[in-house]
């Protein structure tokens, strides 16, 4: 909340540069007639690193690298499987439920093929392993289609057409065994090839689950769905450096892709779809669900990763620990409500809601690189609860509540941001927030709210050091303005070209409402123009560009911090912003 607002109002005659002058000598910066400081400081150098302590191993996961030593062929049929290659007898067959109990000193190929209503492939063994599947379609109605139960590295290779289905109730798991999903690996699984893989999971606790580590290399196509439990899960890492997955869960606080340990993206294409809402089966202990979930650390370097989310109290992206995106493309929506608990049942309880955000982390947030869109409908778009960093990259968030918030220091130092609320702050640092080389365009509601807040009431500060801003809505009372910022009137939904020394710095279009100040600052002489014709290319969901034609001369006076400033609520030169 905003408890205090000041403003300077004058005409500006001159926009010089952005060097600080004297403050006893001429109050409003000499001829950049914009504001200034009387406590400029040095950018922060902000610490971009998250703790990750997951090594892949990157040779020994290369099936390449991996000399066999036999093929075992094992073809499924309506008639009961058959074998082929199984000269040391490892292999036992009942039907279509076959054993694999590998005694032998040997690394074995299991290539799986043709059709079972009412079967398994089960492996025991102490050896690194492939299992191909070769035009497979299985189903076990009492437990998992393919259970391996070696805890030895395992090799998934994907040809062709191959679907895998679990039944609704896992009746016949040894008590001293895990059987965790339709397709569930003691060892890491690690799944290469060209080919389609569809796992579909009514019973089981996961689709796709390993109690190592997950991998996906190459260009298989995974389709995952899930009813009951989690799309895929690895205990120590999920890492995707290539294919194409789309991963669907339905049931309340299951996640897409979930990790106790490190979800990374290197590459390929991913699409998660989320329906389900709180889990309060226990109310100590509510589970949202989740597009990913990462325990440890959350890291994006390459590939897509579009997520949607409809369920109560759902997130997009949600670690225990920190997030790094460096690169690649992140795009998420979450729809749902927030979720509550009220009245008698709320009585004694800690933790009495899940609310709705895109990304959430309970640590440090940072963004070097690539491009993250992010739209919630109820509740913040991009959350860190400790630091929030961004470098590099796109980010453009927007949200009923704040766009971005962090728990601490928010550290803007380069890259384009874009942050729209339409029911709080744009921006929200709960500990200083630094402007100091980004592009900012954000967008607060109105008062008190204000497009770049931070925590003044715990004796935090703004502080705009360097960069380009724009933001609709003033920035936070006590500001410090290092470098010079103007205030103009402005109007909704109309374009408008901000100048750097004669150079457009970014083509911009205004909401249909918005916090009534406009304020602007580039790090050379500023220039506004209203009305002007966007093109180049398109950012920030089509609110922003790269250049820009046209457009006629808006006035820019000084402007000192606060929400409310020149120009809102019916201010000099006619009153723009809010509901107009």
């Amino acid at each position: 909340m905003k408890k205090s607002i000041s403003y300077l109002f004058l005409p500006l005659l001159i926009l010089g540069s952005c060097e600080k002058a004297d403050p006893y000598t001429d109050p409003f910066g000499g001829g950049n007639n914009g504001s200034y400081t009387d406590d400029p400081v040095d950018p922060v150098v902000p610490d971009t690193t998250i703790e990750d302590t997951f090594v892949l191993e990157d040779e020994d996961d290369a099936i390449a690298n991996t000399t066999f030593d036999r093929t075992i062929s094992i073809v499924f049929a309506a008639a009961g499987a058959t074998v082929s290659g199984d000269e040391n007898n490892i292999v036992t067959v009942v039907g279509n439920d076959v054993t694999v109990n590998n005694t032998t000193k040997e690394a074995i190929r299991y290539e799986l093929s043709g059709s079972a209503a009412d079967g398994f492939f089960k492996i025991y063994g102490e050896k690194k392993q492939a299992i191909v599947l070769n035009g497979l379609e299985l189903t076990n109605l009492n437990g998992a289609a393919i259970n391996n139960q070696n805890k030895k590295r395992t090799f998934v290779v994907v040809n062709g057409k191959n679907t895998l289905a679990d039944g609704t109730k896992y009746t016949d798991t040894p008590e001293d065994e895990d059987e965790k999903g339709a397709f569930f690996s003691e060892a890491q699984l690690i799944f290469s090839g060209s080919g389609s893989l569809s796992v579909t999971s009514t019973g089981g606790k996961a689709g796709i689950s390993s109690d190592d580590y997950v991998r996906v290399l190459d260009t298989p196509t995974i389709t995952v769905s899930a009813a009951k439990g989690h799309g895929i899960r690895g205990k120590d890492a999920v890492v995707i450096g290539g294919g194409k997955l789309d991963v669907t869960v339905k049931k309340e606080g299951k996640k897409a892709i979930t990790s106790d340990g490190t979800v990374r993206i290197d590459g390929g294409e991913v699409k998660l779809t989320v329906s389900g809402g709180v889990d309060d089966s226990d109310l100590t202990d509510l589970s949202s669900s989740s597009g990913i979930k990462a325990d440890v650390a959350f890291v994006m370097n390459g590939g897509t990763l579009a997520i949607t989310n409809s369920g109560q109290g759902g997130k997009g992206i949600s670690g225990d620990a920190g997030g790094l995106v460096a690169g690649g493309s992140i795009d998420i929506s979450v729809t749902g409500s927030n979720y509550e608990i009220t009245g008698a049942d709320a009585v004694g309880l800690e933790d009495t809601s899940c609310s709705a955000k895109g990304i959430k982390f309970d640590g440090k947030l940072v963004i070097t690189g690539g491009t993250v869109s992010v739209s919630a409908k109820n509740h913040e778009a991009i959350e860190a609860k400790g630091e929030l960093i961004v470098t590099g990259g796109d980010v453009y968030a927007t949200s009923s509540d704040d766009a971005i918030n962090s728990g601490s220091d928010m550290i803007l130092g380069g890259g384009r941001v874009c942050a729209i609320s339409t029911g709080n702050d744009g921006i929200d640092a709960n500990g200083n927030c630094y402007i100091q080389g980004a592009l900012v365009y954000a967008v607060g509601s109105g008062t008190p709210e204000v497009a770049v807040d931070a925590n003044t009431e715990e004796g935090k500060k703004l502080y705009v050091i360097s960069g380009t801003l724009v933001a609709l809505g003033g920035l936070e009372g006590g500001s410090s303005l290092s470098q010079a910022c103007y205030a103009a009137n402005w109007n909704t939904s109309t374009w408008y070209g901000l100048y750097q020394d004669g150079a457009l710095a970014l083509a911009f279009q205004t909401p249909s409402r918005g916090g009534n100040t406009m304020v602007v600052s580039t790090g050379g002489t500023t220039t506004l123009k209203s009305g002007v014709t966007a093109s180049g290319t398109k950012i920030f969901g089509g609110m922003a560009a790269t250049a820009a034609t046209g457009g006629s001369d808006v006035t820019l006076s000084a402007y000192s911090g606060g929400g409310m400033g020149p120009g809102g609520m019916g201010g000099p030169g006619g009153g723009p912003g809010f509901g107009r």
